[in-house]
């Protein structure tokens, strides 16, 4: 049987392309296709343009291509009119909007989405970023307290990559610790998560789905057992509703959903504004 024809899908901007890309997928996530997705980020003038035309035209001579765009250079903008297919323009028609509104010009400079517009801001992440690394898997207790917050569970629920989305994107002091089990075994937190306990967040999984990220990792051992990880998953939740820790099951949810609920919980949580994101 033959693969089925991929469309093409361009993401093109003069910036990072994080904007287009991210927008174009969410609207491409609608719909049931198989596509050949080609980012061209940093087209920053009419010959970088000019050879991206080229490529579309290429492309359209097979399949109809899809074209998403976050372009601010009108120069630009302008070389890469009459493309062929459909052309998903992601930011022009908002602006417009917005210079009618706002009764001002847009500044039209390209990159502001994802670059050091806010030095202060952006600094502020690549702390919580190293914050972050130093308490990675409990491998670090120092300064543990200045945690905004805790991701605690078993191993490979998706406490470090939640931890490192929160940091990159957030700017939030994110730490994270393994459970054992010893901790399961004795249905108590370990030492050093007792006086931490309005910041810990539980992360758990479906036997099934820790089961089957385990294999991956560590293939017919003890650790990635059905039977181990069904123990860990009922111990851990009994050890989080004993200690009135909330946790959420991340067997079915993206990072960035995980990230959302937790981001939704320290909202919740510090009404004293300690944390802001």
């Amino acid at each position: 049987m033959s693969e089925p024809q991929r469309r093409p899908v361009f993401f093109i901007s003069d910036g990072t392309g994080i904007t287009a890309e991210t927008l174009g997928n969410s609207l491409l996530t609608q719909f049931v296709g198989h596509y050949d997705k080609r980012r061209y980020p940093f087209v920053l003038d009419t010959t970088e343009a000019d050879h991206v035309v080229r490529e579309v035209h290429t492309a359209a001579e097979h399949s109809e291509p899809i074209v998403f765009l976050t372009v601010m250079d009108r120069n630009v903008r302008h070389a890469l009119e009459g493309l062929p297919g459909i052309v998903i323009d992601l930011v022009n028609h908002g602006l417009e909007t917005l210079e009618s509104a706002l009764g001002q010009t847009a500044t039209r400079r390209y990159g502001q989405a994802h670059g050091i517009a806010d030095a202060e801001t952006y600094r502020d992440r690549m702390a919580a970023v190293e914050f972050a690394l130093e308490h990675d898997d409990g491998q670090s207790l120092r300064v543990l307290g200045l945690s905004d917050v805790v991701l605690v569970g078993p191993s490979r629920c998706g406490k470090t990559p939640t931890s490192m989305y929160l940091a990159i994107h957030h700017g939030v002091r994110a730490s994270n610790y393994p459970l054992l089990d010893e901790d399961f075994d004795a249905q108590v937190l370990p030492e050093s998560l007792r006086e931490l306990h309005g910041t810990l967040y539980g992360l758990v999984s479906s036997p099934q789905h820790l089961h089957q990220v385990r294999t991956e990792r560590r293939p017919h051992s003890t650790y990635a057992s059905l039977e181990q990880c069904r123990f860990e998953i009922s111990a851990a939740k009994r050890l989080f509703a004993a200690h009135d820790i909330p946790y959420l099951d991340t067997s079915t949810r993206s990072i960035e959903e995980i990230s959302t609920v937790i981001l939704g919980f320290l909202h919740r949580l510090n009404s004293d504004n300690r944390f802001v994101p």
